[in-house]
């Protein structure tokens, strides 16, 4: 039997793309990547695990790529050091699935909480937010003091500046229909921590439907934020994306 023209030739669809951003993880990356693709494969899922190295100086790429033996729905991204929205958006734009899942790669909301967040999305919403703050959400294990009250502070601001509608706008677990991720994150310029407000407040802008769902979530050892150091050219990236929503035109016209 001859073989099909090229054009003719069916690709599989990929229901489900996962990104995670990744720098310097090799002490846990392994293990939380393990259980993702675990789940998955439970679930019978089609996927694909998208894993982006923000230019680690440890073994992170390494160990991800040893694991697509064993995995072949995974592989990595090496990115230059950038920052973590940088990371992401270079994971989501090579995303390829039907839905895109960004994670963190510490697994602080486990992996099994991406079912509320599917939901919101089968009942009509472009994106869906894992959120700390939402009714009925469950922290296993709270940030030291010092974190949660800078975080508090953190969000009280830059609701005043950027609206977004969301009231944990930094948990790093959010679900997005691909249409809506790629329009979102082709416009997204902020490389740093606060990319997620600027992702929110394009959503907003370009009128896509946001859930706020409500998740598990357990502060894990090892975050890359340092707030006292971070927080001023967090709140430089938040000040020059007041400023971009302004020029309204950049965004509504692309």
């Amino acid at each position: 039997m001859l073989p099909l023209p090229h054009q003719f030739i069916i690709m599989p669809m990929i229901e489900l793309s996962i990104v995670v951003p990744a720098y310097n993880e090799s002490a846990r990356i392994k293990k939380n990547l393990e259980k993702i693709c675990q789940y998955l494969l439970e679930k019978g899922a089609s996927f694909e695990l998208i894993v982006v190295d923000d230019g680690s100086v440890d073994d992170t790429a390494d160990k991800v790529e040893a694991m697509s033996a064993d995995f072949p729905q995974l592989r990595v991204l090496k990115h230059p050091h950038r920052g973590k929205g940088a990371a992401v958006k270079a994971g989501i734009l090579a995303a390829a699935g039907k839905f895109i899942l960004m994670s963190d790669a510490d697994l602080s909301t486990p992996i099994e909480e991406m079912e509320k967040l599917k939901a919101a999305i089968n009942s009509g919403y472009d994106l869906a937010v894992g959120s700390r703050r939402a009714a009925g959400a469950v922290l296993a294990r709270r940030q030291p003091w010092l974190r949660q009250s800078i975080g508090k502070a953190f969000g009280f601001f830059t609701r005043l500046l950027v609206p977004t509608g969301v009231l944990d706008t930094q948990c790093g677990f959010k679900l997005f229909a691909a249409a809506a991720a790629k329009k979102v994150f082709s416009l997204q310029k902020i490389d740093g921590f606060s990319f997620d407000i600027e992702i929110l407040a394009l959503a907003k802008r370009l009128r896509f439907k946001t859930a706020e769902v409500a998740v598990l979530w357990r502060d894990e050892k090892g975050s890359k934020v340092r707030p006292l150091r971070d927080l001023p050219a967090v709140i430089r990236e938040i000040l020059k994306l007041r400023l971009r929503l302004w020029k309204r035109g950049e965004i509504d016209c692309a």
